[in-house]
């Protein structure tokens, strides 16, 4: 069955800021290429696999899936042939209904490995399915065009996240501080200002990092510590 025109803008519009805000919050800068692939593997929506299981990216179990599953039918290319075959596919449901932000979850929690590690890197949609397809996401050829297509045909870079608000020396003092909590507090609360969290940690290392070299004498005073680094770089 075809999918209407109204059909697919309406699970555009519904999975796209779910997908923006998991991307955000893991540090991933490419939105649109994501939305074209659940597109893709579920008929924008439409599939049993989406519909009822929850399923929008054709995740399959493979060994270290320990969640509920389903056993459906799909299709693979295999040296250029295609292939109908059934296979064991993730389940995200609650209550027993589809749950679109666990499958959300699950698909980045999917390419969470080192495997796909290049993904964090990609900075257009067609560099992240380049990527994905290399990666061994999905068997057929045309997998990149098939998915650009979508990401031309409804203009989905205008959901590709930036790199977040800029990282500026107050926020690092602040950050440091303690103002934003710590752990998982921390990391919502800098991510619901705009910051890219996955960002703000990596600037805080690198300025340890130097820390260590050029205060080592003092290290084990961590106020102390981050107060004389803050002011030795002039932060």
């Amino acid at each position: 069955m075809a999918v209407s025109s109204a059909q697919q803008k309406q699970f555009i519009e519904t999975i796209g800021p779910i997908i923006q805000a998991e991307a955000r919050a893991r540090g991933y800068k490419v939105c649109s290429a994501v939305i074209a692939q659940s597109a893709i593997e579920s008929a924008y929506g439409t599939s049993k696999l989406a519909s009822v299981w929850g399923n929008f990216f054709g995740l399959k179990c493979g060994s270290s899936w320990k969640g509920p599953s389903v056993n459906h039918a799909t299709k693979e290319e295999y040296n250029s042939v295609l292939v109908s075959i059934k296979d064991n596919f993730r389940v995200f449901q609650t209550d027993g209904k589809a749950d679109m932000v666990l499958g959300v979850k699950g698909y980045y929690d999917f390419i969470s490995t080192k495997r796909y590690a290049n993904l964090k890197e990609a900075t257009t949609a067609e560099e992240y399915l380049r990527f994905i397809k290399q990666d061994g996401y999905a068997t057929s050829s045309s997998y990149v065009n098939t998915c650009m297509n979508v990401v031309l045909k409804h203009e989905l870079t205008a959901y590709d996240v930036d790199v977040g608000k800029p990282i500026t020396p107050e926020l690092i003092s602040r950050v440091i501080a303690g103002e934003y909590g710590n752990g998982k507090a921390r990391e919502t609360a800098l991510t619901n200002e705009g910051y890219t969290y996955s960002e703000v940690r990596k600037k805080i290392n690198e300025l340890d990092k130097i820390g260590k070299e050029i205060l080592p004498t003092i290290k084990s005073k961590a106020g102390e510590y981050w107060k004389c680094l803050l002011k030795l770089m002039d932060l």
